[in-house]
């Protein structure tokens, strides 16, 4: 009996991690502000960036901010009401943005979310994911460049700060959305992605 209390925080933790990943806000945003289906738009993607090819900057700064505040709601929400379970609910909202189940599991790319759950987590290590995220898009106007430097800035950061609890969560979660960005990656190496604004050739 004992054994099986013990899961349920865990269990708990994970589930509303998820379903608060999982709420796809380019989606509900976009409609509610008259663009269309975003699944229908630009490259198909749920995330702020393709928000922002519908040419609505205001639609693509809410979703920016609804991502990531989704993404430390879950790790925030966790933290007080199931101390010690911060990390699976970080881990869970990730991946249901990544893989909403409302949406097939055709989801985003995370890096807005991914923002929001290392601010929760370590305000310090978020605070060097957003610098990274902002200088590589200011200076190249490279959105997936600039968020695949972020997540990759995320583990290296926690490691300088001494949070080592976090290296291999942030690690984990860097490789997944380096997995979602394996056609922009392929159009980085050929130099062919598109800037911000624009839509790559075969995403239109």
């Amino acid at each position: 009996m004992h054994t099986q209390i013990l899961w349920i925080a865990p269990t708990l933790s994970l589930l509303l991690g998820y379903l608060l990943g999982a709420i796809p806000f380019g989606v509900i945003v976009t409609r509610a502000g008259g663009a269309g289906d975003l699944r229908r738009l630009g490259s198909g993607n749920i995330g702020a960036t393709n928000v922002l090819r519908t040419g609505r900057k205001g639609l693509a700064a809410a979703t920016l901010l609804l991502d990531a505040a989704k993404g430390a709601a879950a790790v925030l929400i966790v933290g007080a009401l199931w101390p010690g379970n911060e990390l699976l609910a970080a881990a869970a909202a990730f991946l249901g943005h990544c893989y909403p189940v409302w949406l097939r599991f055709r989801g985003g790319k995370g890096v807005a979310t991914l923002l929001g759950v290392a601010l929760a987590l370590s305000w310090p290590v978020g605070l060097v994911y957003a610098g990274a995220w902002l200088a590589v898009l200011a200076l190249l106007r490279v959105s997936s460049l600039a968020g695949i430097t972020a997540a990759l800035s995320a583990p290296v950061a926690a490691a300088v700060f001494d949070r080592f609890d976090l290296v291999i969560l942030l690690l984990s979660l860097a490789l997944i959305l380096l997995w979602k960005h394996g056609a922009n990656i392929g159009r980085l190496l050929a130099g062919t992605e598109p800037r911000v604004g624009q839509v790559a050739d075969d995403e239109a």
